[in-house]
């Protein structure tokens, strides 16, 4: 087992203090990306270290790490070169591009290159449709490439150059961008200057242009500003809202009693009005929902379809709202019973030993026939003599 650096180990400390400590192993998916920085790809080694630091056995682990194809587990090039088949870029020429590859570097799908340059493979989408034939190095673009134009990017790569993307920032190795991926900065000098927008995303920016098509209110040079900033401008907006509400009635004198013991009418006499809510009720307090009041609609959809704000199962003193009591047994044999009479299959559609006669009778039968020799054997189909 390969030991990570104390670099490494530095940075997963920084990635988990990122999340609350109640959802900590949320930081998986970057810990992936930073074993796989170090090593090139997510060893075993690697899953043991992710499962050590978020506590979490390594079958969760590898559970993930097997489900995106972003987390290589096997040894990787230096450069990963993804070229797109899917329907458009492969109407395009995709498929060309791709056979042109594998047999010029002379390996197929997920294959090295003897140097250790160069991992092919081919992809079901890059999110590119508009810029195909497209492959990508590293996850970076180079659009309406052809069988030529490939062939040049990869010799380009494998003689030590790092050809420019048609749109984002220089090359890096698979290692670096695996490093940018887990949430760090990419600190080669002038790197994020690089590159620039391609063509169609520029034509519908000029289109909104043309037609005067804006965010309403939108403010280009409004600064981004910090996390205290924000805090402060929450609490003084909070604080203003609380001012502006208007202040509370104070509350009325109550009526002496009359000489029956009956308190006197407070609405208007003679004319028939009822008296207000607030009087009748004998409080001026207004009627405020519970804070934890909720539609069943809202609590179906946070069971369901949980967000960052909805408890997890795991989270200490958390309680998740459930749809319901589970019915009964009893009940539950009873719906399932009239479900099953409601929804009777058409034609012989019925599957062969289905029926609940027939069951019983060969039920019967097979117990009858256990008392003696030579006696009726029940079968799936029948009784056979």
């Amino acid at each position: 087992m390969s030991v990570f650096t104390d670099e490494t180990r530095e940075r997963a400390r920084e990635i988990i203090a990122r999340y609350p400590a109640d959802r900590s192993r949320s930081a998986l998916l970057p810990l992936l990306h930073l074993v796989q920085s170090e090593e090139g790809y997510v060893s075993p080694a690697g899953v043991a270290f992710c499962a050590e630091v978020l506590g979490l056995n390594k079958a969760q682990v590898g559970a993930v790490a097997t489900f995106y194809t972003m987390y290589k587990r096997r040894p990787t090039g230096d450069y990963l070169v993804s070229v797109c088949t899917n329907t458009m870029c492969n109407v395009l020429g995709g498929q060309e591009v791709y056979d042109t590859l594998t047999e010029h570097l002379g390996v197929g799908h997920d294959e090295t290159t003897a140097d250790g340059k160069i991992t092919l493979e081919h992809a079901e989408c890059l999110a590119a449709c508009d810029y195909g034939p497209v492959m990508t190095v590293n996850y970076d673009f180079f659009d309406g490439v052809d069988p030529q134009s490939a062939r040049g990017v990869v010799d380009e790569l494998r003689a030590g150059g790092r050809p420019m993307p048609t749109r984002g920032a220089r090359l890096c190795t698979l290692k670096e961008m695996a490093v940018q991926l887990a949430g760090f900065a990419d600190e080669r000098e002038g790197a994020v200057a690089d590159g620039g927008p391609g063509e169609p995303t520029l034509r519908g920016l000029r289109l909104a242009q043309e037609h005067g098509i804006s965010v309403p209110g939108f403010d280009p040079n409004t600064p981004i500003r910090s996390k205290a900033e924000a805090d402060k401008a929450a609490a003084e907006a909070k604080a203003r809202s609380e001012a502006a509400k208007p202040a509370p009635e104070p509350a009325k004198a109550a009526s002496a009693p009359s000489g029956n013991g009956t308190r006197p009418a407070t609405g208007n006499a003679g004319t028939g009005e009822p008296a207000p809510a607030a009087e009748a009720a004998g409080s001026t307090t207004r009627d405020v929902r519970a804070p934890d009041a909720k539609s069943p609609e809202v609590r179906t959809a946070e069971t369901r379809q949980p967000d960052a704000a909805t408890a997890v199962p795991d989270a200490p003193g958390t309680k998740v709202p459930v749809d319901g009591a589970p019915p009964a047994p009893r009940d539950a044999q009873e719906a399932e019973a009239a479900g099953a009479a409601a929804n009777a299959p058409a034609g012989d559609g019925k599957p062969a030993g289905d029926e609940a006669g027939a069951q019983q009778r060969n039920l019967k039968e097979a117990e009858a026939g256990a008392g003696g020799a030579g006696s009726a054997v029940a079968s799936e189909t029948g009784v056979q003599k």
